[in-house]
């Protein structure tokens, strides 16, 4: 693991690992490229373990400190990643809990989402991605496309949320941020929207669409923290 952040991220999983689960199993296995390997229960008790990590990396009250009546930014949120030792990456899944309007964050490559995970607000209003079976490519005018992205850091656009979001009113803006993440070769985006007064579809079953970042940690799958 070349990361300093990921390395601390990686040691506080395994010891939620061993706080949460060791009466459960007595070995475990964990990389960042599993595949699915196990029964839905091994899969939660990988998201349980992230979460875990999250927390003492990451205190939510300290966190709240370093961020309210702030504008939301990628230096913002290196600051965080600075102060508590980890990765952008793992700030800025930390920020999209708190966050107080509609916020997905979605890493890609080659034009494709590898994953993404949106909060609360932004779930329960449909406004996420769900890659069961299908490879999601990212719209043309998103600014981490081949055919936009600049090698400048960061950037940003206000644009209309059916850019990303076909569902959304026509009338909704949306605040796209872009950054390459240079030294994991993928790009990471952050997506702001204003609150909306739908709910998410369901399926026939009456079972909600699964976020996607949690179906990429059920699968064993791990983001570089």
């Amino acid at each position: 693991i070349r990361s300093e952040g990921r390395k601390r991220f990686t040691i506080a999983h395994e010891f939620g690992h061993y706080i949460l689960h060791r009466r459960i199993q007595d070995r475990f296995e964990c990389g960042g490229d599993d595949i699915e390997t196990g029964d839905g229960n091994e899969r939660d008790i990988e998201a349980e373990a992230d979460k875990f990590a999250s927390t003492l990396l990451m205190p939510l009250d300290d966190f709240r400190k370093q961020v309210d009546g702030q504008p939301v930014s990628f230096d913002l949120l290196g600051n965080c990643a600075e102060r508590y030792g980890v990765s952008l990456t793992a700030a800025a899944l930390r920020w999209t809990e708190i966050a107080e309007k509609r916020a997905v964050l979605v890493a890609s490559r080659d034009d494709h989402l590898l994953w993404s995970k949106s909060n609360q607000a932004a779930f329960k209003s449909g406004a996420y991605f769900a890659t069961r079976k299908n490879t999601i490519e990212l719209p043309q005018d998103a600014l981490a496309h081949s055919n936009n992205l600049l090698d400048v850091g960061v950037q940003s656009q206000s644009t209309r949320a059916q850019a990303w979001f076909p569902r959304e009113p026509a009338s909704m803006p949306l605040t796209e941020m872009t950054m390459v993440a240079g030294q994991y070769d993928y790009s990471l985006t952050l997506l702001l929207m204003p609150d909306a007064e739908w709910q998410r579809p369901q399926h026939d079953d009456g079972e909600p669409e699964e976020d996607t970042f949690d179906r990429f940690i059920r699968n064993g799958q791990h983001p570089v923290r």
